[in-house]
């Protein structure tokens, strides 16, 4: 149940995104092969470019988040989604555990 409340919040943040000027809403089934980039950002940090440059392999970058925290999903550089990293086989990837609303980005 909680899946299709989570697609339906998606097709939500799209259909608004799909209403002209007028307000008409239009087909969403006209956007179905657009592609997007999706971006999953697990942390930040800033250093100095000092810093930075006398990185070499093996060096590690410490980043704003601390493990188990939730990552942010994001598509074409817009908030949509907080997750938790999970394993698939020898892939990593992400179980979405919120949909961000419009109001909170």
């Amino acid at each position: 149940m909680a899946e299709n409340q989570n697609q339906t919040a998606i097709q939500d943040v799209v259909a608004n995104a799909m209403t002209n000027e007028q307000g008409v809403e239009l087909n969403i089934e006209t956007v179905y092969d657009i592609p997007v980039q999706i971006t999953v950002v697990l942390g930040k940090t800033a250093m100095p470019i000092s810093q930075l440059l006398k990185m070499g392999r093996g060096a590690v970058i410490e980043l704003d988040r601390k493990v188990g925290e939730s990552v942010d999903v994001y598509v074409n550089d817009r908030l949509i989604a907080k997750g938790e990293v999970v394993i698939v086989e020898d892939r990593i990837g992400i179980t979405m555990t919120e949909i961000v609303k419009a109001e909170k980005q």
